[in-house]
């Protein structure tokens, strides 16, 4: 069984930033790629950045140039640097570990809240 463990959420203000993390642990073989999205109240939920085994990255227009995702590979740790948040970043983001095995892992999901 495998393990997402999320932490860094929270309430900051507009302008300001947060770091998100993700720990995997347990039965997980061979983690491909890993990544972040975020579900807003009465929205689907949506790519935020993914980032693959070796390194490549990719991130939705929204967050281009203010939030950054990296990995350390030896932890099997995600991380997401979020900068200049604005209100609508506000959502409960969840981390996505995809490995030949398991195929697919979500993590409980952590709330961010941008607001004033």
């Amino acid at each position: 069984q495998v393990q997402l463990v999320e932490s860094g959420g929270g309430l900051v203000q507009p302008g300001g930033s947060l770091r998100l993390s993700c720990a995997a642990s347990g039965s997980i073989f061979s983690i491909r790629t890993m990544g972040w999205y975020r579900q807003a109240p009465g929205k689907q939920r949506e790519l935020v950045a993914t980032i693959s085994s070796a390194g490549g990255t990719n991130y939705a227009d929204s967050v281009k140039g203010r939030f950054t995702i990296s990995r350390d590979n030896a932890k099997n740790t995600v991380y997401l640097q979020m900068n200049n948040l604005k209100p609508e970043d506000t959502a409960v983001y969840y981390c996505n570990v995809r490995a030949i095995i398991p195929s697919d892992t979500w993590g409980q999901g952590t709330l961010v809240t941008v607001s004033s």
